[in-house]
């Protein structure tokens, strides 16, 4: 069973806990609200599992490494993705060796290297670095590579994403590159129903995921259909942390983060 958490507003970020199976923070949150920095403190003393994000996909930069240390320092996470550079191998995996080098992070927190690149050989030699040379205790792969719009051509660039990861992971697997014996986390996500295909035992190695996909798109109450969405909206939802949420919005969200976790692993959680 994949584990799954669901960034939200800060407003329900209690209700939404209890259909999640840990928490996902975003750090550069830290330094502006002390609010959500609190609700992370408050999570890590109940002893709920937390992945600490550096923020790159709401940034579109890396943030600094320091400042990302001396919170990983701060919060103690259960895990923590060390910053990495989008779509940029050699600078990811530079990065990486600098953040080893310097003796960063907390020893009782599981590192996550993010594999970054433009083409399948890029990925693979990032993977390879991750997996091999950083010895990252997770492996982490993102669901918008420019390379899925080549490997997986589609006119609808969601639909690319989602089967371009689906195509980048069998080929991952089938070329043997893939390290069955460690923990990998999924990304984010396009569209929802691409993690039914992950639910066979061949992928048994995959151990997490987030979005915030069904909580942005319950508040701006779209509600998923059967066969999930084909369309996404582009609102990310660090953009609305401060959001209140109203009853009819709270149960399309519920009724997404339902249907998610049936597309996922094939059961709900109540």
């Amino acid at each position: 069973m994949i584990k799954i958490a669901h960034e939200s507003p800060k407003s329900i970020f209690e209700e939404i806990q209890r259909f999640t199976d840990y928490d996902y923070a975003l750090v550069h949150l830290f330094e502006e609200d002390e609010e959500y920095l609190k609700q992370f403190k408050s999570a890590a003393l109940k002893g709920r599992e937390i992945i600490l994000d550096n923020s790159i996909f709401e940034l579109e930069e890396a943030f600094d490494a320091d400042r990302f240390n001396y919170w990983v320092n701060e919060l103690r996470p259960t895990w923590y993705i060390v910053p990495d550079a989008l779509e940029d191998a050699e600078k990811t995996m530079h990065q990486m060796e600098d953040w080893n080098n310097k003796g960063l992070g907390y020893n009782g927190s599981g590192k996550i290297g993010v594999v970054q690149g433009k083409t399948y050989d890029d990925i693979v030699d990032c993977y390879n670095y991750m997996d091999k040379v950083a010895k990252v205790d997770m492996i982490a792969i993102s669901f918008d590579y420019s390379y899925y719009t080549n490997s997986a051509p589609h006119a609808n660039k969601y639909v690319s994403w989602m089967l371009g990861r689906v195509k980048l992971l069998g080929d991952l697997l089938k070329d043997g590159v893939i390290n069955k014996r460690k923990k990998h986390h999924l990304l984010g996500c396009g569209l929802p129903q691409e993690f039914q295909f992950y639910k066979h035992a061949d992928y048994d190695w995959l151990y997490s995921l987030d979005t915030s996909n069904p909580v942005v798109h319950g508040i701006k109450n779209i509600r998923y259909k059967s066969d999930g969405l084909w369309n996404k909206e582009r609102q990310k939802l660090f953009e609305l942390i401060n959001c209140d949420v109203d009853e009819d919005q709270l149960e399309v969200i519920k009724n997404n983060i339902q249907r998610f976790r049936w597309f996922t692993n094939g059961k709900y959680k109540i």
